[in-house]
């Protein structure tokens, strides 16, 4: 057959074709109009205009050239799309963070194209860099999913139409709302809207009042608001409610004879004074041999959560217990939470557990997981605990000389010993091991427990024993290159209508570090069991807790901001614990110590759950996993579940289904960690609200941007804002590569750390923020103007409080009720 010759025609739109496109490669760093490119061609007839408007859709079906949405075009030279979520984090731009890609993409606000922050978006990343940045940039070209349908806020009530101004700081469009659409919400109140128009160009987001919550300034109202702004619940729906009702309350004596009996065990929990959901206790037993048993309980929610139930669905969706100032929203129904699965004081409960026999040098030598029933003697707070560590110590360790042993620096490995014990007859637990030790009296259930010579009424011998060994785990633990960060944790003191009387930050003492240790050892062992239980692959599936090696890039910058402080950070990746260690114990007590805890911990990378066991860099574990507190956290559910099946001689399970929830409860995680942190900067701006006006307070620069300096007031662990407008003594320029700004005349230069005086100048509940004034800046000002009359205001009037610290985003703290692993 013969091969057609191209006609002449053909030929013409080829050759063209191939012009244009020489031409965009030629000037691949600009975007191009179908107009201008007439213009530069100097096109003037309609059919070559057509041609042209052809042959550049041509090239883009071809992908040598990208339309972008404002119908310009540009060089297709390197095409990369992505997809990821956005993080809205100022006024002038975002970021998408995709997973899997190291480092996130730059979005100027001009190019989101109508996302929002939270937004599942399709971005094209641009090809080249700006000169003198090393960000990579692009443009959202698609909106993929909204991130919310509902936006919180504060309404605003015009004569023709009311606007909505939304809570959230990284929401920068008001909601426009119809008369008609109000819903009997009155001016100033809190609301939650739905979206019915998104934004597009110049016109903006359109909705109407779905809830009333209340009027802003409220307590109720205003915590209500961060619930809902976060997505998260505030109640629980009726059906749920009824579920738990259903669940009996009585143990069987047919459930009982499944489980190993701890009931005649010395057993106590230590909580919270103001705790009502007591998800853990210890248990503690004398051996002959001079070792110590030691339990670490836990509530066996999944006994009456079961699978695929109602219950089971919202734990799932709710993930996580959120800690907001004033109270706390549980996973679980109030019955189940602080009922059934509670290990209150004098009642039979049934537990999961991890029971280990250690000697007196904290060397675990066997190790037992099965399902239990216990009878708690005591319900401590950590304040009562605390006491009966301090009282008679030198006492207590001189009559027990043979059973408590001095603190040695000298740590051993820990003995991996596996379990040994058979199931029962029912298959459903293992049996218990034979006991070697003493032992109380064997009485009835009902009957109150009985003393014995072992024994003291006040547990102060247990409790002391216990500590030691605590002690002994944590210096093991740091010995392999854990890292100590124990981050400032602001409370306070409120009235009965949540107003804010006083501010201070919990001091954690040997009774919390106590209970964190054996907590610690009981997610470690029981992560280490699953893995370690099938030797082949395919390993058995199971719900980590993983916590990365810090980015080296990251660490380079804090080492830079804590050499302004005074402290060098060695960023070898061999000595990052211990330099860690050290900073923080140098810096316990002094002015910086909030700002740079807090800055370690961005630093670090976000601790997740996976079925990936990489290891936790924070704890130096190769193995750890989450199961101490199942009342508030689905995954330790999850890991119950799991511990369950190896132990009735499952088969690995299917990883996918179990990766996508360990996604899900990570993702919720984090909303309840910003939910809390947003409670805690509305109670703190609220507190600094009721202060006197001119009372001046000590603070420290905690960051520099260019439209002004953060201030961290070092009494109240609050954060406020010196806006360059209000730096009247000169104009200042942004050192961004020396975290400073610097005076254009008078050469004067604040930086990172920098300890100054302030006043507050405006207190806004409705964004959490706070405006402050330089103290003497005022009269800097008439100095400086008598000298240059020239104003500032026009220069930086576009600061926004808003907006981030340099650019950085806001990152999470890994939560835990305890020390938040």
């Amino acid at each position: 057959m013969t091969e057609l010759k191209p006609s002449k025609e053909q030929n013409f739109r080829s050759r063209i074709k191939a012009e244009i496109l020489e031409f965009f490669q030629l000037n691949e760093d600009t975007a191009w109009s179908l107009n201008q490119v007439h213009k530069a061609f100097a096109i003037r007839d309609r059919k070559t205009k057509d041609l042209f408007g052809d042959l550049l859709t041509e090239l883009q079906k071809d992908k040598k050239l990208i339309r972008q949405q404002d119908g310009h075009y540009l060089a297709d030279t390197t095409t990369e799309f992505v997809e990821g979520r956005i993080d809205h984090v100022n006024v002038r731009f975002g970021f998408v963070i995709v997973d899997g890609r190291e480092g996130d993409i730059l979005i100027n606000a001009r190019d989101l194209n109508g996302a929002i922050d939270g937004d599942i978006v399709k971005v094209l990343v641009w090809a080249k860099k700006k000169k003198g940045s090393d960000r990579t940039e692009g443009e959202v070209i698609e909106i993929l999913q909204r991130g919310r349908a509902e936006l919180v806020g504060t309404i605003e009530i015009m004569p023709n139409y009311a606007f909505v101004v939304a809570s959230s700081k990284k929401i920068f469009g008001d909601i426009f709302i119809s008369k008609n659409d109000l819903k009997d919400a009155q001016h100033g109140d809190k609301v939650i809207v739905k979206i019915t128009k998104w934004a597009e160009g110049e016109r903006k987001m359109e909705g109407f009042v779905k809830e009333v919550l209340g009027k802003s300034g409220e307590n109720n109202t205003e915590m209500h608001a961060i619930l809902a702004e976060f997505g998260l619940p505030n109640h629980f729906p009726e059906q749920i409610e009824k579920a738990a009702d259903a669940i009996p309350v009585k143990i069987t004596a047919n459930e009982i004879k499944k489980r190993r009996d701890f009931r005649k065990i010395t057993t106590f929990t230590i909580d919270p004074v103001d705790a009502k959901d007591f998800d853990d206790a210890l248990s503690f037993e004398f051996l002959e041999n001079g070792n110590y048993e030691v339990g670490v309980h836990i509530a066996d929610v999944t006994h009456y959560v079961t699978p695929e139930s109602v219950l089971e669905q919202e734990a799932y969706l709710r993930a996580t217990s959120v800690y907001l100032v004033d109270r706390v929203v549980p996973m679980l129904p109030e019955k189940l939470s602080n009922g059934l699965c509670s290990l209150r004081p004098n009642e039979d409960k049934l537990t999961f557990s991890a029971v280990f026999e250690i000697t007196p040098n904290a060397q675990v030598v066997k190790e037992w997981f099965g399902r239990t029933v216990i009878h708690s003697d005591k319900r401590f707070s950590y304040e009562e605990a605390q006491e009966q560590l301090t009282e008679n110590r030198e006492k207590i360790t001189e009559e027990n000389n043979d059973d408590v042993h001095i603190l040695t620096d000298n740590v051993a490995l820990v003995d991996n010993i596996e379990d040994k014990t058979a199931n029962n007859a029912d298959n459903s637990i293992e049996q218990e091991p034979k006991k070697k030790g003493r032992k109380k009296k064997v009485e009835e259930v009902e009957t109150p427990k009985p003393n014995t010579q072992n024994l003291t009424p006040d547990y102060k011998k247990e409790l002391n024993i216990l500590n030691q060994l605590a002690h002994k785990l944590r210096d093991e633990r740091f010995a392999k290159g854990a890292v100590n960060f124990e981050t400032v944790e602001v409370k306070f003191q409120l009235d009965e209508n949540g107003k804010p009387l006083g501010i201070y930050q919990k001091i954690r003492v040997d009774s919390h570090k106590l209970i964190e240790e054996f907590m610690l050892l009981a997610n470690k062992k029981v992560a280490e069991y699953v893995f370690n239980l099938k030797k082949s692959e395919p390993r058995n599936t199971m719900v980590y807790r993983t916590h990365d090696a810090p980015d080296p890039e990251k660490l380079k910058n804090f080492s830079t901001f804590a050499k302004r402080f005074g402290y060098t950070v060695d960023t070898d990746t061999t000595k990052i614990s211990a330099s860690f260690n050290e900073l923080m114990h140098d810096v316990e007590g002094k002015p910086e110590q909030n700002i740079l805890e807090n800055l370690a911990v961005r630093t670090m990378s976000k601790a997740k759950y996976s079925t990936d066991p990489i290891g936790h860099f924070g704890l130096a574990f190769p193995f750890y996993s989450h199961f101490t507190s199942p009342i508030r956290r689905y995954p330790d559910m999850m890991a119950h579940r799991m511990l369950q099946h190896y132990l009735d001689g499952g088969e690995p399970l299917e990883r996918a289904s179990w990766e996508q929830r360990c996604k899900h409860s990570s993702e919720q995680e984090k909303m309840a960690a910003e939910a809390e942190r947003s409670s805690i900067k509305y109670k703190q701006v609220e507190y600094m609200s009721l202060m006197d006006e001119g009372k001046v307070w000590d603070g420290i620069i905690s960051g520099v941007t260019e439209f002004g300096i953060f201030v961290e007031i070092t009494e109240t662990a609050s954060e406020g804002l010196v806006r360059m407008v209000d730096l009247k003594d000169d104009f200042y320029d942004y050192d961004r590569e020396n975290y400073r700004i610097v005076g254009q005349r008078n050469g004067r230069v604040f930086t990172f750390g920098d300890k100054l005086q302030v006043k507050v100048k405006e207190c806004n509940l409705a964004r959490r923020s706070m405006d402050l004034i330089l103290v003497g800046g005022e009269e800097k000002m008439r100095k400086s103007k008598s000298k240059d009359s020239r104003g500032r205001d026009s220069r930086y009037k576009s600061g926004d409080s808003r907006s981030s610290k340099g650019g950085k985003r806001p990152s999470s703290r890994d939560s835990d009720r305890r020390k938040k692993r």
